[in-house]
């Protein structure tokens, strides 16, 4: 099975917790992300150009794009990265042409999570544009990230992936008359048909008649401007599963979580937005082996369907049974405290600082100039290696 290329990282040691999230604390474990700062010198930096990429402020009147991005500390992020490589700058893309500079001075790698730029109604989608300009980078192309965009059309892929996932369709309001007019029997899920952080997502959202089914499909038609996806109601427990994948071999590693949240007040452990924006949902070590595996197998397997690249988040829930189903993906994750940094805590046993380098590790790897012949790695990022993994 094949690892990261070696290269000559420092040992990050896991500092003390200053603000603790809602996370079961583990003995050594970074449990929040705090500002970094090396206590020991680093010599023999590897000798690579990385740009932090990040976009222009809203309020900037010099930016003339829309643009989607996960948020993240790039400050902090740089520090960490400039602690292993020699050249490391911040740069902000407000104009195209920042864009087709960046293209000129061609860095060794971009670290970024910009999804695409609209330029004066012409979109540019970052990685396709970076692949096309040989530059390395980090997460999924323009494909994938549109098929986990749209939450009916992931589904679709897992159906034809032979992927378990919830029975589902989409609605607007008014199109479904009456309830001998559903596909589906209840109890039903109902939720927004894109975006995240469970929005849309709240104590009326299982629903088990008619009119709840109305009411809230108008709901999420007012409030979120979506049209609704309507699933079959799956009452066991939610996971997620972060992605990494290996670039040198392709071989895939899936990092399981549970996401415990209490009942709400209709009686549902709800993953909703609310307790997501409050960070009141504890995560904990799956510690059974045979679900573990589960969910390993089915996590991997949706990545590959929907065309995932380097790294990524897959949600998956049981039904009342303990079969797991594919819920959702999100194949550019954030990059903070949230799932996929918890999932590499750990199944990795590593901090947040050791997260960020290996996945520009990673990202560097992917480069077909990239040369393992010239790096030497100590001994904490050999272990780093994904190939012990599951």
């Amino acid at each position: 099975m094949g690892s990261f290329p070696e290269c000559n990282l420092l040992f990050i040691k896991k500092r003390k917790i200053m603000k603790p999230m809602k996370i079961i604390p583990m003995p050594g474990m970074l449990q929040t992300i705090v500002p970094f700062k090396p206590k020991y010198p680093v010599l023999n930096k590897i000798n690579k150009r990385i740009e932090v990429l990040i976009v222009a402020k809203p309020h900037d009147p010099k930016a003339n794009q829309k643009n989607v991005a996960i948020v993240w500390d790039e400050n902090n992020i740089l520090a960490i990265l400039s602690t292993a490589y020699s050249h490391v700058i911040i740069t902000e893309i407000k104009t195209e042409n920042d864009l087709k500079q960046l293209a000129i001075r061609k860095p060794d790698l971009v670290f970024s999570g910009v999804k695409y730029f609209d330029f004066n109604q012409r979109t540019i989608w970052l990685n396709d544009y970076l692949e096309i300009h040989g530059i390395a980078y980090m997460a999924s192309g323009r494909q994938a990230l549109q098929n986990e965009h749209d939450k009916s059309r992931a589904k679709e892929i897992m159906q034809q992936a032979k992927v378990n996932t919830a029975d589902f369709f989409t609605t607007e309001p008014g199109e479904h008359p009456n309830e001998e007019s559903l596909p589906i029997a209840f109890p039903l899920f109902i939720k927004p048909v894109t975006g995240g952080d469970s929005r849309g997502v709240d104590s009326n959202s299982v629903v088990y008649d008619f009119k709840s089914f109305e009411a809230k499909v108008l709901d999420i038609k007012i409030k979120q401007k979506s049209t609704s996806l309507v699933e079959t109601y799956l009452s066991g427990k939610e996971y997620s599963v972060g992605i990494l994948e290996d670039s040198t071999s392709g071989t895939l590693k899936a990092m399981p979580v549970e996401i415990v949240v209490e009942k709400n007040s209709n009686g549902h452990c709800i993953l909703d937005y609310d307790i997501k924006k409050n960070d009141s949902e504890e995560v904990i070590p799956v510690t059974n082996s045979k679900i573990f595996q589960q969910l390993c197998t089915l996590a991997k397997k949706s990545f590959r369907a929907l065309g995932g690249k380097s790294l990524g988040r897959i949600d998956i829930k049981m039904n009342h049974l303990e079969v797991p189903y594919f819920i959702e993906a999100n194949l550019m994750p954030g990059l903070r405290k949230g799932y996929f940094y918890r999932a590499c805590s750990y199944n990795l046993n590593i901090g947040y600082e050791e997260m960020i380098l290996l996945i520009a590790k990673n990202g560097l790897a992917s480069s077909k100039e990239y040369s393992v012949a010239k790096i030497k790695a100590p001994k904490l990022i050999e272990n780093l290696s994904l190939s012990y993994l599951n």
